[in-house]
């Protein structure tokens, strides 16, 4: 028998719980022991939150699409789950998302960087520059003309 938690029951302990077991623990009992509970989209939204920090990109985009389909007015969400899609490479979905955050919002700046490097990645760099300068002129990063 060993004196020390590092291998507990044969599982090595890491760097502590993941994040989103934590989320999903929060609430655990407040409808009471074995009383299955409803979680709402903001509980949602804070769990994909945690799981894109802990760059479980997969896992944070199906939240997160959940969560965009319920409030799909919500920018910050939608902006997420493009990111999500992105460092999960699937960059079609990013592209389809980022659009719609421009079309809702058109003047946020991180969406057009966003979806000019969305492009570049899917090969299609003339369709990414009006995006990347467009992004520059509202970050103020226009290049100096010579």
């Amino acid at each position: 028998m060993t004196d020390s938690f590092d291998d507990l029951n044969g599982h090595p302990v890491r760097d502590g719980v993941a994040p989103d077991r934590w989320a999903s623990a929060l609430h655990l009992f407040d409808n009471g022991v074995g009383v299955p509970r409803e979680e709402s989209v903001l509980e949602r939204w804070e769990r994909a939150r945690l799981l894109f920090e802990a760059r479980d990109y997969i896992g944070a985009a199906r939240l997160l699409a959940a969560v965009v389909e319920e409030a799909p007015e919500q920018i910050g969400p939608r902006l997420l789950l493009a990111r999500a899609y992105y460092h999960s490479a699937q960059l079609r979905r990013a592209e389809d998302q980022l659009r719609q955050v421009i079309d809702r919002d058109p003047v946020e700046h991180y969406a057009h960087l966003m979806l000019g490097r969305t492009l570049e990645r899917q090969g299609r760099s003339d369709e990414a520059a009006p995006w990347l300068r467009m992004a520059a002129a509202f970050s103020g990063e226009l290049p100096s003309r010579a």
